[in-house]
């Protein structure tokens, strides 16, 4: 079985900088990475992903998402993705890390990215319109000029303030379909909520876990995910701890008993039971899928 890469941030280009621009039909040609694109790997930045001409696929989190000019995808650290070469697919890819965004981003601001590339708020695909698409294109070609040509000591001050135009376009666009609003009431305590159960899901499913985690009541926990997302607290968890347990069936060489240990549970026979009323399939079917 092949276990998914963890893919740290590396700029070959300018080993300083906490960005890079990488263009998709030059990747797709890369033969001097240590990881093949084409499997599942897992970054520890951020992504931003633009189709600028082309049809093709790209799998985040183990779903394919079918992309085409005007597509943007927006992917997190942490996240799980992959590759499907297409030499017709063109397009850019802007990363960037946490210092990079932290660096140079207002509080208020850096708040809209993380909420940009939650995938549990928004989706991580984004088609633009024609009027959309221009803007961003634009914005991007300013960035690319300024990386591939220019690149002087003023370049990445530059690139820093268009890459924050290019992630405020995008919010708006998100903002305008009522995707996302950073102005929505119990959104700081979601943040909170999810990343303490991001943390704490391999040692327990149980709402009432949280709330008492958290200073709360399991009712105040449902309102608030209710208020977010339209799901149940139990959910929202269940939803979390199963996508920890798929990361680690393609991730890892350890058994199904080791991994139901792994992820809290006492009885492997409880594990089958939970992960199949969650994804619908056995943990051994799921993991044949990666093989």
């Amino acid at each position: 079985m092949k276990e998914i890469k963890h893919i740290a941030f590396q700029n070959l280009q300018n080993p300083n900088a906490r960005f890079d621009m990488v263009k998709l039909e030059e990747l797709y040609k890369r033969v001097d990475l240590d990881h093949s694109i084409e499997n599942h790997h897992r970054i520890q930045f951020y992504i931003l992903l633009f189709i600028e001409n082309g049809n093709g696929v790209h799998s985040v989190d183990f779903k394919d998402y079918k992309c085409k000019k005007g597509t943007m995808l927006t992917i997190r650290k942490d996240q799980v993705q992959k590759f499907f070469i297409k030499p017709k697919v063109s397009g850019s890819l802007l990363l960037f890390t946490d210092d990079f965004l932290v660096s140079y981003l207002e509080e208020t601001e850096v708040q809209k990215t993380i909420l940009l590339f939650n995938e549990l708020l928004v989706k991580p695909k984004i088609q633009l319109k024609k009027h959309e698409l221009n803007i961003v294109f634009d914005c991007i070609k300013r960035i690319e000029h300024e990386y591939f040509s220019t690149n002087d000591e003023h370049s990445m001050s530059i690139i820093r303030s268009e890459l924050h135009i290019l992630i405020n376009h995008l919010y708006r666009i998100k903002s305008n379909t009522q995707e996302i609003n950073l102005n929505k009431r119990y959104l700081k305590e979601f943040i909170s909520l999810q990343n303490l159960v991001e943390k704490e899901a391999k040692n327990t499913t149980k709402v009432k876990d949280y709330a008492l985690m958290m200073g709360l009541s399991t009712k105040t926990l449902n309102t608030i995910t209710k208020s977010i997302l339209d799901k149940s607290a139990k959910e929202f968890v269940d939803e979390i701890c199963t996508k920890q347990i798929k990361r680690l069936l393609i991730n890892s060489k350890l058994s199904i008993k080791e991994i139901a240990y792994q992820s809290g549970f006492e009885e492997t026979s409880n594990f089958y039971k939970y992960f199949k009323r969650q994804a619908s399939t056995t943990p051994e079917q799921f993991r044949e899928q990666f093989l």
